[in-house]
């Protein structure tokens, strides 16, 4: 498989506080990897789909965002560079080889050689990290504090990673390590006060991303979103596009279509939380 390598990521720097990641929005794939994925797999069901439209109202905001550019299939950017597991229950590693569904992610004796792994670490997941740690950095010395919102989405039943339904929010600060306590509070009260359900470090408490950068005794503080597809996805899958249309390099399968009106519902609130976020100011308390 070749192993040419695009730019690893999108990025807009902005002059406020606040960095969002959307490590899991990218949908591009390596020259000749289509042809190794299984027919399950090409439709990229894993992908945090529409992310950066549902946060699209972020540049008015003047948020530094980062987004990456290949599909989770190539590498898990939330996943630590040695593939240590992050969870003691079934989850994907830095090099999916299974869907959440459980099914395989490449056709049997396809998957990434060592060399190929080697070259997607150094040039796509060193590149995404480097970057944050940089831009965190440089809002600390610019604010005297930086935050970091690692923005995600899922389906709302995903039987191999948990039980039933997810709630709609599940904010994660790493069970209080990744981020001030009162700014994590201020976010669940904000959806508490909507018709929205979410829940605080439950099955999703933040990946190596917030784990990692998560920092408060160095002013930088991190917490995570996994939002419930079901919030702003259409309700019913609807009809596949053809086998011919999954080697686009941004494939949108019909059964991931944004539903417009239940967007209007949810942006607002997104935008809530955002604006508390930068509303916090510096954070004087430490996380517990």
């Amino acid at each position: 498989m070749s192993t040419s390598i695009d730019q690893p990521f999108h990025f807009r720097a902005g002059q406020s506080p606040l960095l969002v990641s959307m490590p899991h929005s990218g949908t591009a794939r390596l020259p000749g990897m289509d042809a190794k994925l299984t027919d399950a797999a090409k439709a990229l069901p894993d992908t945090d789909w529409h992310l950066p439209t549902l946060y699209d109202f972020l540049t008015e905001m003047d948020v530094s965002v980062i987004q990456a550019h290949y599909s989770r299939y190539v590498v898990d950017l939330n996943r630590p560079i040695d593939d240590q597991p992050l969870y003691t229950s079934k989850t994907t590693g830095l090099f999916p080889d299974i869907l959440f569904s459980g099914e395989p992610v490449f056709i049997e004796g396809e998957g990434f050689d060592e060399a190929t792994k080697a070259r997607i670490k150094a040039e796509i997941w060193q590149p995404y990290h480097q970057k944050i740690s940089e831009t965190l950095t440089q809002i600390r010395d610019r604010h005297g504090y930086a935050i970091l919102f690692d923005a995600h989405s899922i389906a709302a039943q995903v039987p191999m990673l948990f039980d039933g339904t997810l709630p709609d929010f599940n904010l994660g600060n790493n069970n209080g390590l990744a981020c001030a306590t009162t700014m994590l509070e201020k976010l669940a009260e904000l959806v508490r006060h909507s018709p929205y359900t979410h829940v605080c470090n439950g099955r999703f408490k933040g990946g190596y991303i917030t784990r990692h950068y998560g920092q408060p005794s160095a002013q930088i503080h991190a917490v995570q979103l996994e939002l419930s597809q079901a919030t702003y996805l259409v309700d019913r899958p609807q009809t596949h596009h053809s086998q011919s249309d999954a080697s686009d390099a941004q494939p949108e399968p019909a059964k991931y279509q944004l539903d417009q009106a239940k967007q209007r519902r949810v942006g607002p609130l997104l935008q809530q939380l955002m604006q508390s976020l930068l509303a916090h100011g510096h954070p004087t308390d430490q996380a517990e």
